[in-house]
């Protein structure tokens, strides 16, 4: 395991397989900087099946905190000593706040999706109706996250009527299973799956003739930055959206939960374009 003196005085980590590829290091690392902290945040790659070890590595090595994602998600949530309201109904923990010996799991996905949506597009979902195609973790996610929000509908469209069942469950009393004609009446639109994610993959989560302009769109991929149905959408004059700003907000939570301080979502969405665009150059 890593040293958490290499380079700083305090480790964090984002632990997950495979996690070479992920934005957190330049994101973290740039908040960590512009807040005048002696910190440094590492990807660490952890098998499946290993999170548990991972955790114990955090307490042992008194880590700030933990990053988690795939597969581990579930696996921490069921591991860390304590859990936070919203971590526990998603059953998924996607930060942890190392506390002394004790961890404490939390899910910032979903309230990183609403400020996101805010920052993007000065949406506040309140009162407002919402489609979130998909029915994984990000989309139970951001179900439970636009409920909260005070969503007053949230219709769920996805292939497995089942899953779809157990995600429209995220949204308490507003939750329910629809088909593609829910598309027409919503303010909201966003994609939680994976659709349109790989080079050259042209595919669409939805048809964008279903969808109208006043509507807000926002595809939860953020690699590519605009994916072939954001640029449809744009196209047919929707405003439409790219995951990126999800990203950095759940990041600017757990920054939140690790410092106690005020997140600087500014430098840390330089990096996250700046590495982007690092890679697209090859």
């Amino acid at each position: 395991m890593a040293d958490p003196n290499v380079h700083g005085t305090r480790l964090a980590a984002v632990i997950g397989s495979p996690v070479a590829h992920s934005l957190s290091p330049a994101i973290m690392n740039a908040a960590f900087a512009a807040a005048g902290l002696d910190w440094t945040f590492i990807a660490h790659e952890v098998a499946e099946g290993d999170a548990e070890a991972a955790l114990d590595w955090a307490r042992r090595e008194a880590l700030v905190g933990l990053s988690v994602t795939m597969p581990h998600k579930a696996a921490v949530a069921a591991a860390v000593d304590e859990l936070s309201d919203t971590a526990r109904r998603l059953d998924a923990v996607n930060c942890v706040v190392v506390d002394g010996d004790r961890l404490v799991g939390h899910n910032t996905d979903g309230g990183g999706f609403v400020d996101g949506l805010a920052h993007d597009a000065g949406f506040d979902p309140a009162g407002r109706r919402a489609v979130v195609v998909g029915a994984g973790g990000a989309a139970r996610a951001v179900i439970h996250a636009l409920a909260v929000a005070g969503a007053s509908d949230v219709a769920v469209l996805n292939r497995t009527a089942a899953r779809a069942e157990v995600a429209a469950a995220m949204a308490d009393g507003v939750g329910r299973v629809a088909g593609p004609e829910s598309l027409a009446g919503a303010d909201l639109v966003v994609n939680a799956t994976p659709v349109g994610m790989g080079t050259g993959d042209l595919s669409m989560p939805v048809d964008p003739d279903l969808m109208n302009p006043g509507q807000v769109a926002v595809d939860l991929i953020y690699h590519p930055l605009t994916t072939p149905w954001v640029a449809a959408l744009r196209e047919r004059g929707i405003e439409a959206h790219g995951g990126l700003s999800m990203l950095i907000f759940q990041a600017a939570f757990a920054f939140t939960h690790w410092t106690g301080g005020e997140a600087p979502v500014a430098a840390m969405e330089q990096a996250a374009r700046a590495e982007l665009a690092a890679r697209a150059a090859g």
